[in-house]
């Protein structure tokens, strides 16, 4: 018996962080999602498909066929009659109709196996597609850990039922129907006497149904917030090491691992319950078989009963018979678990981004890079306000900053630019164009946008730097990087631009991968540039090399500056004052100063801590 596990106490409150996204979902069977699931084989209805079902009806007429023969020609007729020339045939037409059946299960087999890749192979690069499309909104409230899940582990679970289930489930209901008209054509008592467990069994399996698609249903939720917990720790391990919390961050992996475990401990225990009903049930219509059939041969075919033929054909059958039904069984557990896990699919294929695309949206091409914010207000959930109706005017080629503390509004700008969020009032336009109106691809392939975590893809730094511009040149590539700076630290690498980064770029410094971005958003042409504290990883001699970089980046192209380090603002246009979403002044880095209002305060307080440095 299991070992009963439990979550250390001082942790079990820490459980309620990873409860909140994925909750069971209680539904009926719906059988309208599972018409919905099978669609994904329509595109090979007239391919592997019908193949497969060919094969399939063949072996099991052949199945079907060879009790009769045994039974009813070979017993009844040959051997009565003594015939030992169609006893010949017999055995020599067996063997060959075993040989059909044997080419038709190959085929079946491996034309199931490649319909059930190729109907896996286009769910997933469905669900990928579908995510990559969704709004911020939708990751904000849900881990990369979840998403993950669903679009390996819960369409891996699928992948039984579309190699082998399906024809599977088919092939079982042929037999079974074939099999059920046969014994009632050869001895109507006899068949309903056997069958009599069926209703019975039938209802007790309609009322293990609910609790066992439950169960299942509660291991899905569960491995998503295992993988959720994998991919935090495995990420911010180094913090994890730097504040010694190994064994709290275990006991809490432990908690989590616990809850998978017994997840799947129950559900296999639910499962595990049909097949051994199923094989009492065998065992009680054999009893019956051999009761009343015994009944059956003493009362003679004229007083009503059968020939031993009869009684040996219903001896293959009953054999034959709990076969499919324990499979069919089995298919249901499959069935529920198909079904938990395309919940959870779908789930995600019907969420709609909520930056939605117009049908008659308009193509935004040769953008100017005039920017207006017409009394904007925006709010990421309803308890805070992020901005307050915020009227910004930004000119053509104008390089702009945004200052304040955290919170005050200046990413949130920058997000609406690029329209990853729709604001919740007012307008946003560029080249007097409602982003509303606009293509999204033809807004977003103008803008450039570099954080302070830069991410770096796994590939070579020749790669990474061509990703905003996947058709550019090995020299254009190499001149973005001359410009911004980082061909210096490149030519150092072992192999130089095709050096391989590791995953997000851990070889280089917070510094060289902060110059990769600029290479990259300079090699994509942008005609507007978002920097969103992107010199915050970079140190103030590279700084320095970076500042006439800068020049050259931004030069004919509007600019949104995002920095706390007020050194590389004094140069902008216009600087932008925020607190708490709303625009306290504005103005150049003279005009402001002059004012001696909040950023007069910001630049000095700035100072006096460089003093004490």
């Amino acid at each position: 018996m299991a070992k009963e596990k439990k979550l250390p106490k001082e942790n079990r409150h820490l459980k309620r962080f990873y409860y909140t996204v994925d909750q069971a979902v209680e539904k009926p069977f719906n059988w309208q999602q599972m018409w919905r699931l099978l669609g994904y084989l329509k595109p090979y209805s007239k391919t592997y498909l019908p193949g497969a079902m060919i094969a399939m009806l063949v072996s099991t007429a052949v199945r079907l066929l060879v009790p009769i023969l045994i039974g009813k020609v070979a017993i009844d007729v040959a051997i009565a009659n003594e015939d030992p020339t169609m006893l010949t045939y017999l055995v020599i037409g067996i063997g060959i109709l075993y040989l059909i059946s044997y080419v038709g299960n190959v085929y079946r087999i491996k034309w199931v196996n490649i319909l059930g890749q190729n109907v896996i192979y286009d769910i997933r690069q469905h669900l990928f597609s579908h995510v990559q499309r969704l709004s911020h909104r939708f990751f904000d409230s849900r881990s990369a850990g979840s998403i993950l899940v669903r679009i390996m582990n819960d369409i891996n679970s699928l992948q039984e039922l579309f190699t082998n289930g399906i024809i599977n489930l088919l092939m079982d209901v042929v037999t079974l129907t074939g099999m059920i008209v046969i014994l009632v054509a050869l001895s109507p008592k006899l068949a309903l006497a056997v069958m009599i467990i069926l209703p019975i069994m039938f209802y007790i399996s309609t009322k293990l149904r609910r609790s066992i698609r439950r169960s299942w249903q509660d291991v899905r939720i569960q491995q998503s917030r295992l993988n959720s917990h994998l991919n935090e720790s495995i990420q911010g391990v180094r913090i994890t090491q730097s504040f010694s919390q190994e064994k709290e961050n275990e006991a809490f992996f432990e908690g989590i691992n616990t809850d998978s475990f017994e997840s799947w401990r129950v559900a296999t225990k639910k499962s595990a319950m049909f097949r051994p009903f199923v094989e009492m049930s065998n065992a009680i219509g054999t009893i019956i078989l051999i009761a009343y059939g015994s009944h059956l041969i003493l009362l003679g075919e004229a007083n009503g009963g059968i020939e031993i033929g009869t009684f040996v054909t219903f001896a293959f059958y009953l054999g034959m018979f709990w076969e499919p039904i324990s499979r069919l069984g089995q298919m249901y557990n499959q069935l529920l678990m198909a079904m938990s896990s395309s919940e959870r699919i779908f789930e995600f294929l019907d969420e709609q981004p909520n930056v939605k695309e117009k049908e008659d949206s308009i193509e935004l091409t040769n953008m100017k890079g005039r920017i207006e914010f017409d009394r904007v207000q925006f709010s990421y959930d309803n308890d805070r306000i992020a901005l307050h109706e915020i009227s910004l005017d930004i000119k053509q080629g104008q390089n702009i900053a945004l200052v304040g503390h955290t919170g005050s509004g200046k990413s949130t700008i920058s997000n609406l630019i690029s329209r990853f969020y729709d604001p919740t009032e007012g307008t946003v336009k560029i080249d007097g164009h409602d982003l509303r109106d606009v293509k999204l691809d033809s807004l977003r392939q103008q803008i450039s946008v570099v954080l302070q975590d830069t991410f770096i893809f796994s590939g070579t730094i020749m790669e990474n730097i061509r990703f905003g511009q996947p058709d550019a040149s090995d020299e254009a590539v190499i001149e973005a990087a001359k410009v911004v700076g980082a061909d210096e630290f490149i030519q150092r690498l072992a192999y130089g631009y095709e050096t391989e980064v590791e995953e997000r770029g851990n070889i280089l410094s917070a510094g060289e991968r902060q110059l990769l971005s600029f290479a990259r958003a300079l090699l994509a042409d942008p005609r507007i540039l978002i920097l969103d504290e992107a010199t915050a990883s970079i140190d103030t001699e590279t700084e320095m090399k970076i500042q006439e970089a800068l020049q050259r980046l931004l030069k004919g192209r509007t600019a949104i500056i995002i920095a706390h380090r007020l050194s590389t603002i004094r140069e902008s246009d216009n600087i932008y004052v925020l607190e708490n979403g709303k625009v306290l002044e504005n103005g150049s880095h003279d005009e402001l100063m002059k004012q001696e209002g909040e950023y007069f305060d910001l630049v000095k307080s700035q100072f006096q801590m460089l003093d004490a440095i």
